[in-house]
């Protein structure tokens, strides 16, 4: 297996554009990328998810999906206590527009604050482009919103894809990769990613549950945000390799003590 790892390795090196680039990240940002890329080619999987749910294809399963989240019988009440209910509409909140906005913002601030300016520059239009992308997909797909059960919220576009799905893969999937590229140790980088990553799926499902959006809407808004935090991360790798943004690892604290020294 570790032979085959490395011959691996070793081909991905000779590629004459990602080679260089393959050839000086770390291991774990080479995990990083492999795992973002596959929400890349999941972009693939979208453009057909895209094709089947314009043609139709997709809506039995939708909608046996959507009611085996409710009541049996009563379509107005989703499965579990109120107070679950009320709790997957705060959770739902951390995809909306006020939260990703203020999020984003603060990421800004601090990034100007501490000099680094061309990161700044990379989160805003990873975020400003996906969300551009979002928007003009919804309106040109033109999916209705689900009908089968009410909505446990005011919606006030298309359904396909699921702005905050695709909003919150952009906006933490980036954010998580560009934290982990600051911390030295593993399982750090590790929890920051996993943490990105859980957050995604729970806003995805959160809509779901609460009956705003068909679960084919929330899987191409993971497969498009993933894809289009991936396309950010491989310009932020790009302008690693090219010495225009700081080596990872290599934080504010450790920025501060190397100019100390």
């Amino acid at each position: 297996m570790k032979q085959t790892i490395s011959t691996i390795g070793s081909r991905l090196r000779q590629i004459p554009v990602l080679g260089p680039v393959f050839s000086r990240v770390s291991q774990m940002e080479r995990v990083t990328l492999a795992v973002i890329a596959a929400g890349a080619l999941a972009f693939y999987a979208f453009l057909g998810l895209a094709d089947e749910v314009m043609e139709g294809e997709t809506h039995q399963l939708d909608e046996r999906i959507l009611l085996s989240l409710r009541e049996p019988g009563n379509t107005s009440d989703p499965l579990g206590p109120p107070w679950l209910e009320e709790s997957v509409r705060d959770l739902t909140a951390l995809g909306g527009t006020t939260i990703l906005t203020l999020v984003t913002a603060a990421v800004l601030i601090y990034l100007l604050l501490i000099g680094k300016r061309l990161t700044a520059f990379m989160v805003f239009v990873s975020v400003a482009g996906g969300t551009v992308l979002s928007s003009a997909l919804k309106w040109g797909i033109a999916r209705p919103r689900p009908d089968l059960v009410p909505h446990g919220m005011e919606v006030y576009t298309s359904s396909f894809p699921s702005g905050h799905s695709t909003m919150s893969a952009v906006v933490y999937l980036t954010l998580g990769a560009l934290l982990a590229r600051a911390q030295p140790q593993q399982r750090v980088k590790v929890f920051l990613l996993v943490l990105a990553a859980a957050v995604t799926v729970i806003v995805g499902i959160s809509r779901v549950y609460l009956g705003v959006h068909w679960p084919t809407d929330v899987l191409g808004g993971w497969a498009l945000g993933a894809a289009w935090a991936c396309l950010c991360w491989l310009a932020l790798l790009w302008l690693q390799m090219r010495g225009e943004v700081e080596p990872e690892g290599q934080g504010p604290a450790a920025q501060e003590s190397a100019s100390v020294k």
